[in-house]
């Protein structure tokens, strides 16, 4: 080690004085006198006094303290930008960040990083905001214990704007399907996304080999439905962008959470919704090449429908549909008596309730449950409205009757007295 770096590696109270003499080979008392020296003329004070002056910009003893005292006592896990972004905002520290890292990393606070890769041709970025948007996520311990989250993040590749990021339990299809619903709703209907090559994304014949473009994922059918290209990448590096903006999220977000003493999840996805990202856009966002957006808005009414897991099933004899061990149970319509031998579209909706589709038609909604809702949109006799849930039901708040005219239901459940007649 230079010998500025044993010093300050002592002033840090990483090793103590006599390890430092040990270290530079020199006695107490030579070692007293050089840390003399040190406090009264700085790093000028250990060279040569027979050479040259000291510099007139050396920064005191006392701020070089007072930056090692507030690192390792309060700012210990920032990394070496937001550390010195923080002494200029909180502190009025005005010292260069390339002093800071110096210092940091010759007193062993900080650790240096290695040497760069091969080189490597950036690739541009996209004119148009909506031309192509990034989506991935980092498992990471954002509260600094032995929890593992999840931050899902979308972004765009023209700007790096953030458009979504929110911890979940663990990136999976529902999950992934609520972001993108959520920025298609604010946002609109933009042209290409890009990531990883998760199940959750696309079919993969052989790991770690091509995806297969025929069979889409529930997540690539929802895309093909708004007519938005899918594009898979191969390496870590293809996703630079995104690699990168994690690297800086990592660095940043559980310190600010544990500097406003957020603990659980819920606190902290609303952390992130009404202030962060607005901030780290403010931060970190870039200017587009050009004007304009590429996002086109979206005219479709049935997004519920679209960002849902949908499953092809055919209809038992009695009418009934079985997903998962859940049976859903299919009332008469007032178009077709039966849907036995059918086939019909099960989606399972973000909300965790169930729907039953033949068509067009909606011929069932059920709960998470899968307990029967009413899917008709008149009211019934009594005047309720259809729908919701009537009180004096002993499965404690599911409909008593099904909206179905009153000549299906007796046909379809005849009374006993009746049945009783029948031949």
């Amino acid at each position: 080690m230079k010998v500025q770096e044993v010093i300050l590696r002592a002033l840090a109270k990483k090793i103590t004085w006599w390890q430092a003499a040990e270290i530079l080979g020199l006695s107490d008392r030579q070692m007293r006198r050089w840390h003399w020296r040190y406090r009264e003329y700085g790093y000028d004070g250990l060279i040569d006094r027979r050479v040259g002056q000291p510099s007139p910009k050396r920064v005191p003893l006392a701020v070089v303290e007072q930056v090692f005292a507030l690192y390792r006592e309060k700012y210990f896990d920032l990394n070496v930008r937001h550390f010195h972004e923080k002494l200029q905002q909180e502190h009025q520290i005005r010292l260069s960040y390339t002093w800071v890292k110096k210092a940091l990393q010759g007193a062993g606070l900080v650790r240096a990083q290695g040497k760069r890769g091969v080189h490597r041709r950036r690739r541009p970025r996209r004119p148009l905001p909506g031309m192509l948007l990034h989506i991935d996520g980092s498992r990471h311990q954002w509260f600094q214990d032995d929890r593992w989250y999840d931050l899902l993040v979308i972004l765009d590749d023209a700007s790096s704007e953030i458009y979504y990021a929110q911890l979940v339990e663990e990136e999976s299809t529902m999950t992934v399907l609520r972001a993108l619903r959520e920025v298609i709703e604010q946002q609109g209907i933009f042209c290409a996304l890009y990531s990883d090559r998760a199940s959750h994304f696309f079919w993969t014949p052989r790991a770690g080999g091509k995806v297969d473009p025929e069979r889409p994922t529930q997540v690539g059918r929802a895309l093909q439905e708004l007519n938005i290209r899918m594009i898979a990448a191969y390496s870590p590096q293809a996703r630079g962008r995104s690699e990168r903006g994690f690297g800086t999220w990592q660095g940043r977000l559980p310190q600010e959470l544990r500097l406003r003493a957020i603990r659980t999840l819920e606190q902290a996805n609303t952390f992130l919704r009404e202030e962060y990202v607005a901030e780290f856009n403010q931060r970190f966002q870039v200017p587009a090449m050009q004007r304009g957006s590429a996002f086109l808005p979206c005219r479709r009414k049935d997004l519920e429908v679209v960002f849902s897991v949908q499953q092809q099933r055919v209809v038992s004899r009695d009418n009934t549909v079985v997903v998962g061990g859940k049976v859903f149970q299919i009332e008469p319509t007032r178009w077709r008596g039966s849907l036995a031998g059918c086939s019909v579209t099960v989606c399972e909706h973000l909300d965790q309730t169930w729907s039953v589709r033949y068509g067009p038609h909606v011929v069932g909604r059920y709960n998470a449950q899968g307990w029967p809702w009413l899917c008709e949109s008149k009211s019934d006799r009594r005047g309720q409205a259809v729908g919701k849930p009537r009180s004096g039901n002993p499965k404690a708040g599911f409909p008593l009757r099904l909206g179905i005219p009153q000549k299906a239901r007796d046909s379809h459940f005849p009374t006993a007295a009746a049945a009783v007649h029948q031949p």
